[in-house]
């Protein structure tokens, strides 16, 4: 999947700001705007109803009050003082006032005009028929002048009542232009609806996709840990906050694997100062028997038997020092065995008899020394020694089809019981060596386990029959 470019410089903080501001403006856009809205709509209606109420206030006024208070006046039952006419129009003036100043242009304020002027004509009949009161004219005159006051009275009425027909017209048609708003106020909110669902989604699956890959990341790389690659990385997920993670747990991996290194570096030093120290406590044994066979050797007059016996020694310390090394050829190997036979030959005679057999192909390979030296001077003291008649001990070698090693040292000697069998087997498998019987067997056994690990010595054998010891070396060879 291709990283959002988003994620390049962010962190999850700053993708859920921005998620958040974007839902909240647009929630609050939405908001102001309806509020704002309903706000006017609310103020355009209570003009209008305002307008309405004022206007029926009026034509019950000029209709009932000034046709009653005029007609008291031309009745005398009230003297034109004594009558509320005059506050009658004032008041009709001042609401009229007030009434023009809310109207809309286009909404009945010509209306209200011509109501105006119509209570300025109101107000001079009112004047007349003040005067007529005051001169004392006849009743018939002041009767026409009422029935003046009643016209125009009624004119302003039908005005007022046009003016409130047009109110309601306007309602009307607010109504209708507010329902049409509503609608496309409906289709905003759905846009800006599924533009937060949308952007919400969106900051969803690139959150997901950013936590969830390092995860998989992590356990992936948990999974090549325990198989043993400590070289595998997690990968930075473009989230500042993982990115912290993924860089502790790669300086972590790393630690680990030079810690690991370091051990194993320090073990396999320590497996190669045990090693010498096993291989250093073979070799006095074998030498202080050598010896002895040379001193009796020259005190019998056997000078021949000296001569050869300490030229086999000599090539048998020679291979066996090997300049220090650990590792030398299988050849170098069999011919240390060859030598030590050739001394202890000479040293116990018709006893003794041997037979090497190893694939000339096996020579150039390389091995650990002294690993076969010991498992036949184990077959010559534990299992020939022990026959009167002696034996043969037979040292085989042989390729295997996948470049294996495979050693085998046999005698026909005493052989072990069973139960003598699994005690030495026993014995190979403990850590300490054992403090009488097995010594050699159990430094090869050893030294091949610290060495080439899964191998281990083979061990068969029966009671006056023989014993057969083997091991098989792996292709890998030290360098």
């Amino acid at each position: 999947m291709k990283r959002p470019n988003f994620l390049l410089t962010r962190s999850i903080r700053d993708l859920l700001k921005v998620v958040f501001a974007v839902i909240i403006f647009c929630f609050l856009f939405t908001s102001v705007f309806n509020l704002i809205y309903l706000r006017r709509v609310t103020s355009e209606y209570g003009r209008q109803i305002g307008n309405i109420q004022r206007a029926n206030s009026l034509s019950r006024v000029v209709k009932e009050e000034v046709a009653r208070e005029s007609w008291y006046i031309v009745a005398g039952r009230l003297s034109f003082e004594e009558s509320e006419l005059s506050r009658i129009l004032g008041n009709i003036q001042s609401d009229l006032t007030a009434l023009y100043g809310n109207a809309s242009p286009t909404g009945g304020r010509e209306r209200v005009e011509a109501a105006m002027r119509a209570t300025n004509t109101l107000t001079v009949y009112v004047e007349r028929l003040r005067e007529q009161c005051d001169t004392g004219v006849p009743v018939s005159y002041r009767q026409m002048t009422l029935d003046e006051i009643n016209k125009v009275a009624d004119n302003i009425y039908e005005v007022l009542q046009d003016f409130t027909y047009a109110q309601i017209s306007g309602i009307a048609l607010a109504n209708a232009q507010m329902q049409q708003t509503a609608l496309r106020r409906m289709g905003l909110m759905a846009i800006l609806s599924l533009v937060v669902i949308t952007i919400a989604m969106g900051a969803y699956r690139i959150l997901k996709w950013a936590v969830d890959r390092p995860n998989i990341e992590l356990e992936a790389m948990a999974e090549r840990i325990l198989r043993g690659d400590l070289t595998t990385r997690v990968l930075p997920s473009g989230l500042q906050e993982l990115n912290k993670l993924s860089e502790s747990i790669n300086l972590m991996n790393e630690r680990i694997q030079a810690l690991l290194e370091r051990s194993l570096d320090e073990q396999k030093e320590l497996q190669k100062s045990e090693l010498r120290a096993l291989q250093a406590q073979i070799t006095p044994h074998f030498l202080y028997n050598t010896f002895d066979t040379i001193v009796w050797l020259a005190e019998s007059g056997y000078n021949e038997e000296v001569i050869q016996i300490t030229i086999a020694f000599s090539n048998y310390c020679r291979i066996g020092l090997s300049r220090g090394q650990d590792f030398i050829t299988v050849g170098q190997e069999v011919e240390h065995v060859r030598e030590y036979l050739v001394i202890q030959e000479i040293r116990y005679g018709d006893i003794l008899r041997y037979t090497i057999d190893v694939d000339e192909a096996m020579h150039q390979r390389r091995m650990l020394k002294l690993l076969l030296q010991p498992l036949v001077e184990n077959a010559l003291y534990h299992g020939i020694k022990s026959r009167r008649q002696g034996g043969e001990i037979t040292v085989k070698g042989r390729l295997l089809p996948g470049g294996g090693l495979r050693f085998e040292v046999r005698d026909n000697g005493m052989g072990m019981t069973a139960e003598t069998l699994e005690q030495l087997r026993a014995g190979l498998s403990a850590r300490k060596p054992p403090e009488t019987s097995g010594y050699g067997l159990y430094n090869v056994s050893r030294r091949l386990q610290l060495f080439y690990s899964n191998t281990r010595l083979e061990i068969s054998s029966r009671y006056d029959e023989g014993t057969v010891v083997a091991f098989t070396l792996p292709p890998k060879e030290e360098p």
